[in-house]
């Protein structure tokens, strides 16, 4: 990263907040999103001993290389996905995930990540395995139907799903912006942009959000040490109901349950919740930074009882249908 870059840091979303919600800041903790580095710089400014520094893109510990040792051994780069975060560290005092995609990405045309920017329809956040493109071009109109509609929450994915078809092949975000832009109504002002929903539906498939997120809160329950604290910021609906479920369900607190449900094994609480209502960005935060509108933090505190394992689906993860099924 440049020194100029450096002058003008990416300001965490929720990060006040989280501080606070988290303090004391002391030991040793896990960043599972590095990306800018925000979190973790924060961290460390509030207190922490370490930050293990997770992230699966090499280019984000490439940015940080201008800045990242002066703070010697307080930092650990680990290049890897937050889902198997406890692999690389145990007894943590504490564990944030920042999820979605970083501005980093967005703002790298050649990432693919952005409608906004012409570039190669890439999305990958490891720059490896299966793009956006490959996705597309390949996927049949069914599946590419209900990714869009099951990640994106896009009602008119069927008709998007067969307009990208119809282009193929195709290999830029412009293209793919233009094609979902021909299938819905003009956005109104301060309406989000006809392609978002699509992109962000293509990203979450491209990089298994959903399942790294299951995976990923469970591993932190693992890997946290008691009274060790997990804070979550999401972006999204879909992901703020599973860490909403997650939470609930390991700390004992699955009062939404299915009454026709068959009953459940009570295990002893994993977490504690202090506070029951996620939180959201006050009006200085909003003015700061227009990202931050739909965010939300959860926070909980690990107990001391053994880590359990649950079903993604029972945390309201989106399932794809099966091949030849309906």
């Amino acid at each position: 990263m440049s020194a100029a870059a450096d002058q003008t840091p990416h300001i965490p979303v929720l990060i006040r907040p989280l501080i606070a919600a988290v303090g004391p800041v002391t030991g040793v903790w896990l960043d599972g999103t590095f990306g800018n580095g925000g979190y973790t710089r924060a961290l460390l400014a509030a207190g922490a001993d370490k930050v293990i520094a997770v992230d699966r893109d090499p280019l984000a510990f490439q940015m940080a290389a201008g800045w990242v040792a002066d703070y010697g051994d307080r930092i650990v780069m680990q290049e890897g996905v937050f889902s198997q975060l406890d692999t690389y560290a145990q007894d943590l005092d504490g564990v944030v995930l920042d999820l979605g995609v970083s501005s980093m990405q967005l703002d790298l045309a050649e990432r693919g990540f952005s409608f906004m920017r012409d570039g190669p329809l890439d999305m990958r956040m490891s720059q490896s395995g299966l793009s956006a493109a490959d996705l597309c071009n390949d996927a049949d109109e069914a599946e590419l139907a209900d990714i869009i509609y099951l990640y994106g929450e896009e009602r008119a994915s069927r008709r998007i799903a067969k307009a990208i078809v119809a282009a193929r092949p195709l290999t830029t975000t412009g293209q793919l912006a233009k094609i979902v832009e021909s299938c819905l109504p003009r956005a109104k002002p301060n309406q989000s942009h006809p392609a978002t929903r699509t992109f962000q539906a293509l990203r979450i498939a491209v990089n298994n959000e959903y399942g790294e997120l299951a995976m990923g809160l469970m591993a932190a329950e693992r890997a946290l040490k008691p009274g060790g604290q997990l804070a979550v910021v999401t972006f999204h609906s879909v992901e703020d109901r599973m860490a909403k479920r997650f939470l609930q369900a390991r700390s004992g607190n699955n009062a939404n349950a299915n009454r026709y449900a068959p009953e459940t094994t009570q295990v002893t609480p994993a977490f504690r919740i202090d506070k029951r209502k996620a939180i959201g960005p006050d009006d200085q935060e909003l003015a700061e930074n227009p990202r931050s509108r739909s965010a939300k933090l959860r926070v909980a505190i690990r107990t001391d009882a053994p880590a359990q394992s649950l079903d993604p689906a029972d945390l309201g993860m989106p399932m794809m249908r099966k091949k030849g099924g309906r």
